[in-house]
Order: C-alpha cells, then sequence, then structure tokens
C-alpha cells in the first residue's frame, strides 16, 4: 500500500509546504520500517532540494520587420539604454591565426568521404580483447612460445654470467634501490626494471656480434591501413619503445605449416559486432602506411615492440585489453614493413613472412607473442592465416617487500624479494637472442 501513498504524496508535493510533508513523512517512516525510510530518501520534497540542473533559458527571438531600421548605440560607441545592441558582421582576418582556428564543418573538408574507416590507436580498449584483434588480424592464436625459441636460452652458450643473481639485483634495483619513497609508484618500476633486463641482455653483444646490429627507438608513429571483409581500418599513434634491426627476423613456421592454416575457422563474437570500441572516422586519408621512419633508414626491421601497461597514465587499459593492444600494433609493424616491400595490393601468400615479437610487462607479470604475418590478404575469412604465439601473465617474481606481511605474529611474506621465477626471464632473453645466434 506505501507505494500509492507515496505516489499521491509526490504529486500532491507541490500543492503543500515543505514542512507539511517532512511531517508526513516522519509519520510514515515510524510505521513502515526499514522499508519506508528507504524509500524516503528518493522523495522529492522540493525543487530546491532537489540535483536537477535547472533547464537552459531560450534566447528572445528578434523580430525583423521589413522597411523599419532598428536604432542602435553603435554609432556612439558605448551603451546607451533603451537603445538596441547592434549586430556587427564576423571579423574576417586577412592572416591565419592558429589560436583562434574554426575548422570548416565535417563534409566540407577536403578528405571527408562517405564511407566510415575504424581507427586502432593506443588508448583503444577492445571489448573483446585478443579474440576481437584476432578476427580483425585474420589471425590463428598458438598458445605458448614456438619451442626453437625457448631452446636458445636454455644453451649455456647463450646465458649470461651469474644470471639469475644479476636479474635478482635488477629486480632489486627497480624495486628498493632506485627511489628515496617507501614505495615506488608501478610506472617507474615497471619502466626501470625494463631497461634493467635490457641492459642484461645487451652484455651478451661480445659473444654474439649480431645484437650490434640493432637500435631502440622511442616515441615512433605507426600507421597501416587494411580492408577486413566491406569495412576499412586503420591502426595509428604511438605504442613505446621498439627495438629495430637491420636484419629481418627469420621465420618462424614452415611452408607447410603456414598453408595448413587455411583450415582454420576464425572465432567469431556475435552479436558483439568487431567494430565495437574502434574510433570511427570520415576525415582521413585512404592509403596511409608508414612504419615510422623514413626511407633509407639503416635499421628497417621491427624486431620486438616493448609495452609498458602504466605508461599512459591518462589510460589504463585491462589485461585482456592490454595484450589485445599488443596483438594490434605487432601486426601493424609487419603490415606497414610488407606494404613498403611487396606494395599495398593484398598478397594471398608473401614469398617470406614478416616476424615480429613483443613483451608487454607491468613491473612484474610479463606477456610474451611472437607475430608471423603469412598474407596482406585480409578482406575474407578463407584462404591463409596469420600467426601468434602468445604466453600470458607469467609472473617473474610474486612478492617484493619493502617491510615483511605480518599476519596473528606470523611472517607471511619475508622484507625483501621472494618467489623469483628464473624461466620467465629466459623466456625474455630468448625473443632477445632470436635472430642473433
Amino acid at each position: 500500500m506505501f507505494p500509492e501513498v507515496a505516489q499521491c504524496l509526490k504529486t500532491a508535493a507541490p500543492l503543500f509546504s515543505q514542512a507539511v510533508l517532512l511531517k508526513d513523512l516522519r509519520r510514515l517512516s515510524a510505521h513502515g520500517g526499514a522499508r519506508c525510510l528507504q524509500a524516503r530518501r528518493h522523495f522529492g520534497v522540493s525543487r530546491c532540494l532537489t540535483a536537477k540542473v535547472p533547464p537552459t533559458p531560450k534566447p528572445r527571438e528578434k523580430v525583423e520587420i521589413p522597411g523599419l531600421e532598428m536604432v542602435t548605440y553603435g554609432e556612439r560607441m558605448h551603451y546607451v539604454p533603451g537603445l538596441a545592441k547592434p549586430t556587427y558582421p564576423p571579423w574576417e582576418k586577412d592572416y591565419k591565426d592558429p589560436r583562434h582556428y574554426k575548422a570548416p564543418p565535417t563534409h566540407e573538408m577536403p578528405l571527408y568521404k562517405e564511407k566510415p574507416c575504424y581507427v586502432y590507436n593506443q588508448r583503444t580498449s577492445a571489448l573483446e580483447g585478443v579474440r576481437q584483434a584476432l578476427w580483425l588480424t585474420k589471425t590463428k592464436l598458438i598458445s605458448g612460445l614456438p619451442p626453437q625459441l625457448l631452446s636458445l636460452a636454455e644453451d649455456p652458450a647463450n646465458q649470461i654470467p651469474d644470471q639469475d643473481e644479476r636479474v635478482q639485483n635488477a629486480i632489486k634495483h627497480a624495486r628498493f634501490w632506485d627511489t628515496t619513497e617507501q614505495r615506488p609508484g608501478k610506472e617507474k618500476y615497471s619502466n626501470t626494471l625494463l631497461f634493467n633486463l635490457l641492459h642484461l641482455c645487451a652484455t651478451l653483444q661480445p659473444s654474439h656480434p649480431a645484437i650490434g646490429r640493432r637500435i631502440l627507438a622511442e616515441n615512433y608513429s605507426l600507421a597501416a591501413t587494411w580492408k577486413r571483409g566491406e569495412d576499412l581500418f586503420q591502426i595509428r599513434g604511438q605504442n613505446g619503445l621498439l627495438n629495430n634491426c637491420m636484419d629481418p627476423l627469420p621465420e618462424v613456421s614452415g611452408k607447410q605449416e603456414v598453408g595448413d592454416t587455411a583450415d582454420h575457422v576464425l572465432e567469431t563474437f556475435y552479436p558483439v559486432s568487431p567494430t565495437i570500441d574502434l574510433q570511427k572516422v570520415h576525415v582521413y586519408k585512404e592509403d596511409v602506411n608508414s612504419s615510422g621512419f623514413r626511407e633509407g633508414y639503416p635499421y628497417p626491421h621491427a624486431h620486438t615492440l616493448y609495452f609498458l601497461e602504466g605508461a599512459d597514465a591518462r589510460c589504463k587499459l585491462r589485461p585482456e585489453q592490454f595484450r589485445a593492444k599488443m596483438v594490434m600494433f605487432t601486426f601493424g609493424n609487419a603490415l606497414a614493413r610488407a606494404h613498403q616491400l611487396y606494395g599495398s595490393e593484398p598478397q594471398r601468400v608473401l614469398d617470406r613472412p614478416i616476424t615480429v615479437q613483443a613483451v608487454g610487462t607491468n613491473g612484474r607479470f610479463f606477456q610474451f607473442l611472437v607475430f608471423q604475418l603469412n598474407t596482406t590478404d585480409l578482406s575474407g575469412d578463407d584462404g591463409v592465416k596469420n600467426q601468434l604465439w602468445l604466453d600470458e601473465d607469467v609472473t617473474l617474481y610474486d612478492f617484493a617487500k619493502v617491510r615483511p606481511l605480518i599476519k596473528k605474529k606470523q611472517v607471511k611474506v619475508p622484507a625483501g624479494l621472494a618467489g623469483y621465477k628464473p624461466e620467465t626471464f629466459s623466456k625474455f632473453l630468448a625473443l632477445y637472442l632470436h635472430g642473433a645466434v
């Protein structure tokens, strides 16, 4: 019976004063218990007590009478009561002022097109994560890293002297020694740890001279265009740190394995659209393909991309969306290189597949992937597919505590580094040595 009484009170609220309504509501709450008190919170007792935004006033309609000139104070150069406000034509400057630039309407821009283009950038959070990235790139997913890559780090000749001790010191430097704060932020120690591990891997250059044919590039801009079905897609933006090489990476799969991917059926996620969460634009260039470096750059081949999960403070991606970003930008680097080598026309099977690797981390968890681009004909679901090897959520250590974790007078986690896993760094080292052994 209470909802009917509340509806009557709400209807009659404008007719009663605020004090009368509050008195009635107290009497109802005394008989209704907690149920009435919960409903009482939603009553709009008075307009001034509600959180409604007042409606914007409508501008006064200007009446123009033909043949009648309005008397204004424009000639007097100051405000005069009783005279109308003058209206002046918009001032068009005879020079370009970038501070007061007014863009033309979208449909009047020279690059405007009726057909939309779906753009993936470094801040895109794809709803379906890796599954959506696999469909967009026409890729077959293989769990785990290729065995021939993992065997590179198992050879004692490819290992660093005192490897485990030096890796643990690198972790301690990032978590404990490289800060004056009591607890460093994730953005700081993840970046420090990544560069420490890269520095450790670079110490193998005397025994592996091919490592000296690489260079690190940061904040480069990538652009790649492809068609998937009837839709046009582009990937643009800056992904982070790129390890470039003079020589391309060898392909991971042979021709027989590449041909067997034609039988693979791509996973769909109907009724969710594959273009969900992608930026839809109508102003764009159609054939935009750039690796971010000028022609003649001595390190044209992308070797490994390194991603930091907390690099962009204004964009926080969940782990699944972070892995999708890694897949898309790895594919974009491979596709941009393929367009430079084979042209922008779709190729059903590349003569030499293009391999690009990626490593992502948040300072503790690592994501490893290897992408092999076998085809640039991505319009249909049939034919040869691209290949992706993914090893996700691999921990380098369990805990790095400044103070011990004590519960019920027992030390659960000691202070310092605990739970170091050497096999995680072996995977990191294996991807770094790929192409140099």
